[in-house]
């Protein structure tokens, strides 16, 4: 009886030291760095889609703050679904991604049909409310990463491997190529590429889904007159500025006004004297004229504070399904950015991406907040990991592909513990 007594009454004393260190385990796992620059992105898009949207907002007889109310609007519900996110956990994607993928699908094929063209592309629905290529790129890399993972023991076998996932990507990125939006497309086949690097595929099965990519943007180019001639206007401004297209002449103009403090936020120009969509894919511009060189500097460390961030918490992840969601949601918000930015100042042929967090649109702000929200629930997951382990993004990079020192797939001719 005096046994059984000491016995309960030790459990029941261990049972809120156990409570309070999975309380104290949840808290170290939220990345409050990632939390923070995330906020700060978000309400600095706010600042800049109010002062870009005005000339945008009067053409089309709307009042001046119309779409800083809208975007405001976006960005509480983006929070609360990030939020929602940060607390589902990250594995229940596993029965949840067949659907999610249905629905996405579906939603890509709706937009063929209906036809509700924008900028003379057939890329939304509801009058441009919604913007179903944006969910396909998160809903491709949570597919993709829950498929790789269920197929790690046969991923290099090209049956089971590499050509069933360049006929998932294919499908997504052929009803995405179809609006058209080659951008979008391109960005979903680039994403199943690396995910699949980071599962371990073998090089030479890298090497052709490189191939096929190229093959595709080959294809893309030769078919669609707007992408030749986005390829012929971006090797003429390489050559010569002022031979770069009208878009791009326009934003190193904010950019060459900026200089290095910037005109001050409110005080450009450009964007009401015909920079194109300067609240949306030309925002950046708008950025670079109004705070300077410095303030675009700020802005692009801001997103490799994210890679870091992100990249770090795919490198703690619990498993390896973790670092697959991890890794990519932060590869593909890093990409847009730097490819946004890397467009407004010639260095890459016109894309279409928007700026994460900061270009207006509902459709891109809650998905990109979605995916900072999963990002916030593997962190959490990793308990009292240290979320510093990893280092900088490279080193993050190449652990994540090789820090569990796993076995490659047996292949025929070997032994099982062979390298």
């Amino acid at each position: 009886m005096g046994e059984s007594t000491f016995v309960n009454q030790t459990r029941a004393q261990t049972r809120p030291a156990q409570a309070a260190r999975a309380v104290k385990n949840r808290r170290q796992g939220v990345d409050w760095i990632l939390i923070a620059v995330t906020i700060a992105l978000t309400l600095f898009g706010l600042v800049m889609v109010y002062s870009a949207g005005p000339k945008v907002a009067q053409l089309g007889n709307n009042p001046d703050d119309y779409y800083l109310k809208r975007q405001l609007l976006w960005a509480v519900i983006s929070f609360i679904a990030a939020g929602i996110l940060s607390y589902i956990p990250y594995r229940l994607y596993i029965r949840l991604t067949v659907p999610m993928m249905f629905v996405t699908l579906l939603s890509l094929v709706a937009v063929v049909i209906l036809a509700d063209t924008t900028f003379n592309a057939n890329r939304s629905l509801l009058s441009g409310s919604i913007r179903p290529s944006e969910l396909a790129k998160l809903v491709t890399i949570i597919y993709v990463s829950v498929w790789l993972y269920s197929k790690l023991d046969v991923l290099n076998d090209m049956s089971f491997g590499l050509v069933p996932l360049m006929l998932i990507l294919g499908l997504t990125g052929g009803l995405i190529l179809v609006q058209p939006d080659i951008s979008a497309a391109i960005t979903v086949i680039v994403l199943g590429g690396i995910l699949f690097f980071l599962a371990d595929g073998e090089w030479r099965q890298i090497g052709l889904v490189l191939a096929f990519t190229v093959l595709i943007g080959w294809i893309v180019v030769n078919i669609y007159p707007t992408g030749m001639s986005r390829i012929m206007n971006y090797i003429s401004g390489l050559r010569d500025p002022m031979q770069a297209s009208y878009h791009v002449k326009r934003s190193l103009e904010a950019v060459i006004n900026g200089g290095l403090f910037g005109v001050g936020i409110g005080h450009g120009s450009t964007k009401f004297t015909g920079l194109p969509v300067a609240h949306t894919d030309s925002i950046f511009a708008v950025i670079a004229e109004e705070t300077g060189l410095i303030g675009s500097a700020i802005v692009i460390a801001a997103y490799l504070v994210i890679l870091w961030r992100g990249l770090s918490i795919a490198s703690n992840a619990p498993d390896k399904l973790g670092s697959l969601l991890a890794s990519g949601i932060t590869v593909w918000i890093t990409m847009e950015a730097l490819l946004n930015i890397a467009v407004m100042v010639n260095l890459l042929p016109h894309a279409g991406n928007a700026l994460p967090f900061i270009s207006y649109g509902g459709s891109n702000l809650l998905i990109t907040l979605s995916g900072i929200g999963i990002l916030l629930n593997i962190s959490r997951s990793s308990g009292e990991k240290d979320s510093y382990k990893g280092g900088g993004p490279f080193g993050a990079v190449v652990d994540l592909r090789w820090r569990d020192r796993r076995r490659r797939v047996s292949r025929f001719g070997r032994t099982p513990g062979a390298r």
